[in-house]
């Protein structure tokens, strides 16, 4: 019986696909904000880092939610092993991009990472307010007709 629960596979729509695009939308909406203000603090090197760690945070989104979605259509067991292995090398991604550009000559690693970090933490705690935390509405929560 347990077996079962392992093989088993989601069938339906994905919600975390719908959850990191509408991050993504907010990412896009506030990137000139953040991207000002590397600049301002920065100069000129911490708004094009800002820039990029925008980018990363961005694709750093959908490719969890894609590597989640096309795992659960395969077995709920492959979901466990995409959600484990896949923010093992999320990280290293993330690792690999800053590593890259590191000694570029217009990268501001102090930029970089706060940008990273605050992008991350700042979506993650504005998208809560659009999540529905609720089976009966999985994903987003449901527009308001009025």
């Amino acid at each position: 019986m347990s077996g079962d629960l392992f093989t088993s596979r989601l069938e339906g729509p994905a919600p975390e696909v719908d959850i990191s695009k509408d991050l993504s939308k907010r990412g896009l909406i506030v990137a000139p904000v953040i991207i000002a203000l590397g600049g301002v603090i920065w100069k000129g090197d911490g708004a094009w880092s800002a820039g990029y760690g925008i980018l990363i945070v961005l694709a750093n989104f959908l490719l969890a939610a894609a590597i989640i979605a096309t795992a659960a259509r395969i077995s709920l067991g492959m979901m466990l092993g995409g959600v484990l292995f896949g923010y093992l090398i999320r990280l290293g991604l993330i690792f690999l991009a800053v590593w890259l550009v590191k000694d570029a000559g217009w990268i501001s690693l102090p930029a970089l990472g706060a940008t990273i970090l605050v992008t991350h933490l700042g979506l993650l705690v504005w998208e809560l307010k659009y999540v529905a935390l609720s089976l009966a509405y999985p994903g987003l929560k449901p527009s308001d007709p009025r």
